[in-house]
């Protein structure tokens, strides 16, 4: 995607040939800046302070992770302490486990002087991986915006999303909004309705960005309003994205998507979820039972960042002195629920047997993991 009409990943290898440059999404609307990682302790601290966050998009960083902690030590130790270390910053998203895997079956076994060389090389394919597959889940969801397209005759087809599912979220295109700016991109008259996804403001400050940045027609609204637009036929389509999918299709995303779903199923609007299939975790089934919701840290929710009229950036508490605060970071959404989910091999049932047809080769691999551990 573009920056000020600049072609942009979010996370790349420097110029040095080993450090690690990413977009600061902590600083974004108001500010574009981009910070180097050369440890990783830093990608660690990155991963956990979301100035790089989104399921696939923490997956990537955590390779490169892996790929500081080898060159500075290529023991199977250091290794091991980074694997762990990356793994704790966000128990959510299952792109990260997959990746730090992914990552140790690449260099495991290898002789040290060969590790860092083949870490970097893997790493560099699960970033172009990323790209390729949310590439092929906006061609798959292109065809969802088209049909309702041709229905509406030239009128606007009406997304809602949650949260960021963004070229911010990935390494490029994002999942459910690469659907959006491929009609986009196509002349397919398309409106975005953009929740602001409270506590963090995600929509608000890194969707409603992106959009501004494409061009894309979008309103910003409160996270409540989305069911009030359901009722009024001012939805057409629910695209989200998630950060886990269990094995039978529960969707873990961020907090209110739930809410979203039960207002799209009593208003008959359609609830699709896009995903790349390193999300799927077919370790795991009933999603409300073995999925860890992650807690962050109750500032989230005390404060409010935001650019005063004189240009400076501020932090202010609205929430009063002694209140406790709950901050729930993602919340499941019962297969039940969900109309389909958007995957680079089309759109699948969100079931056991259709994600098993789908990924095949995926089921075998989490019945091998099981099998070893």
């Amino acid at each position: 995607m573009k920056v000020g009409g600049r072609h942009t990943r979010t996370i790349w290898v420097e110029p040095d040939g080993w450090s690690v440059g990413a977009i600061d999404q902590t600083m974004l609307p108001h500010r574009f800046e981009t910070v180097v990682l050369r440890t990783a302790g830093d990608m660690a601290r990155a991963i956990g302070t979301m100035q790089v966050r989104g399921a696939p998009l923490i997956g990537s960083a955590a390779a490169y992770g892996l790929c500081l902690a080898l060159r500075a030590d290529g023991s199977d130790e250091s290794l091991d302490r980074a694997a762990v270390a990356l793994l704790a910053t966000r128990p959510t998203a299952i792109n990260l486990k997959w990746a730090l895997d992914e990552m140790t079956a690449a260099v495991r076994g290898l002789p040290r002087e060969q590790r860092v060389a083949a870490a970097y090389r893997r790493a560099a394919e699960i970033a172009d991986e990323d790209v390729s597959i949310n590439r092929a889940i906006g061609r798959n969801g292109l065809a969802l915006i088209e049909e309702i397209a041709a229905r509406k005759k030239g009128q606007p087809v009406n997304v809602l999303t949650h949260c960021n599912a963004g070229w911010l979220a990935t390494v490029d295109w994002g999942t459910a909004t690469a659907p959006i700016y491929m009609a986009h991109d196509k002349g397919v008259a398309v409106h975005v309705w953009v929740d602001e996804t409270r506590p963090r403001n995600q929509g608000a400050s890194l969707t409603a960005w992106e959009m501004v940045q494409h061009g894309v027609p979008h309103t910003v609204i409160a996270d409540n309003t989305g069911g009030h637009l359901m009722q009024h036929g001012m939805v057409d389509i629910v695209l989200t994205g998630t950060d886990r999918v269990t094995a039978q299709g529960d969707v873990c995303n961020k907090i209110g998507t739930y809410l979203k779903a039960l207002a799209a199923k009593d208003n008959g609007v359609p609830f699709y979820v896009a995903l790349p299939s390193p999300t799927i975790d077919f370790a795991v089934s009933d999603g409300v039972a073995e999925v860890p919701i992650e807690q962050r840290g109750a500032e989230e929710q005390a404060t409010v960042t935001g650019r005063t009229a004189d240009g400076r950036i501020e932090t202010v508490r609205v929430v009063p002195d002694g209140s406790p605060v709950a901050n729930y970071a993602f919340d499941v959404t019962p297969a039940r629920l969900v109309t389909g989910l958007i995957t680079e091999r089309g759109i699948v049932p969100a079931t056991r047997a259709g994600l098993e047809r789908a990924f095949p080769e995926r089921v075998a691999a989490a019945q091998k993991r099981a099998a070893a551990e």
